[in-house]
């Protein structure tokens, strides 16, 4: 990976003089990545989706009324693959400690959620407080799946190994991660408990650290709006609430860097706009403080 080439693909069409890696506070850091997909296979061509569909995606921003493309957002190559998904983590981790190290503010776009161990190791370095959101459908907190202990299913649980991790929107998980749920503490917001109310929302936020990296698998929102995802769950949380969260946490919180995992697109591609879309407003929230 060149850091420095700015793909002639932008995110949102953004013209290449406007979206030079010198003059870009956003990176964008596509990693197209599925090997230990379990159950379908797809993830890989999430990232070129998201870029894709964004770029017939009007950059003015109703509910902020600015145009989000004058932060700098930068679209780089896709990444280098490596089959073995420890070996691939390693890989992220080394692109996202340059990326960091360059000051800017790093979007990985996956790719399976594996990639995001190495992301995590990487934020960690550069912020020693760091703690995770991790919004998902699946708890991820396998110690090992598929004879990895890098496995998709095990992203969350290597992450809590780096830095405490809050988890929400979690509405699937096998009677080994319940277990590990109740023997560690894990700090979890259920799907079902979060439907009755909104009062999660303040409680989650609060029990992370002032620095945030948030890594959210797309199927978290509920398969009704969001069905182009490996292992779709029903009773998924919907677009505006999700929106209301994330946009309470960048008050609250100084969000870092953040990723969006697990796109596996179909014939239909609404879902691909959602993703582009959903990434562009992540952006504006957690940069607000740098629009003009």
């Amino acid at each position: 990976m060149n850091p420095h080439f700015s793909s002639p693909f932008n995110f949102g069409a953004i013209p290449r003089q406007l979206s030079g890696y010198e003059k870009s506070r956003i990176v964008i850091l596509p990693v197209p990545y599925d090997a230990t997909t379990s159950f379908k296979p797809g993830a890989r061509d999430g990232p070129s989706a998201i870029i894709s569909a964004s770029r017939s995606m009007e950059l003015f921003d109703l509910e902020s009324g600015k145009n989000l493309s004058e932060l700098g957002i930068c679209t780089l190559d896709e990444l280098d693959i490596l089959v073995d998904p420890e070996k691939m983590a390693s890989r992220v981790c080394e692109a996202v400690m340059q990326l960091l190290h360059d000051k800017k503010f790093v979007v990985m776009l996956g790719g399976e959620h594996s990639l995001s161990i190495g992301s995590v190791r990487a934020f960690k370095d550069s912020y020693p407080g760091l703690s995770v959101l991790h919004l998902d459908a699946h708890a991820d907190l396998r110690d090992e799946n598929g004879g990895s202990r890098f496995d998709h299913g095990c992203a969350a649980r290597r992450i809590s190994e780096i830095c405490p991790v809050v988890q929400a929107g979690i509405r699937s998980l096998s009677k080994e991660e319940a277990d590990f749920i109740k023997e560690s503490k894990q700090r979890i917001f259920f799907a079902k408990d979060m439907a009755e109310n909104d009062s999660w929302m303040d409680e989650a936020i609060s029990a992370l650290g002032d620095e945030v990296y948030v890594t959210l698998d797309l199927d978290v929102l509920d398969p009704g709006i969001m069905p182009s995802v490996g292992t779709p769950e029903p009773g998924g949380l919907g677009w505006y609430p999700l929106l209301a969260f994330l946009k309470r946490v960048s008050g609250k919180k100084k969000v870092v860097g953040f990723d969006v995992v697990e796109l596996s697109p179909q014939k239909n591609v609404s879902s691909d706009f959602l993703a582009a879309k959903l990434v562009y407003k992540m952006m504006g929230y957690f940069n607000e403080r740098n629009l003009h």
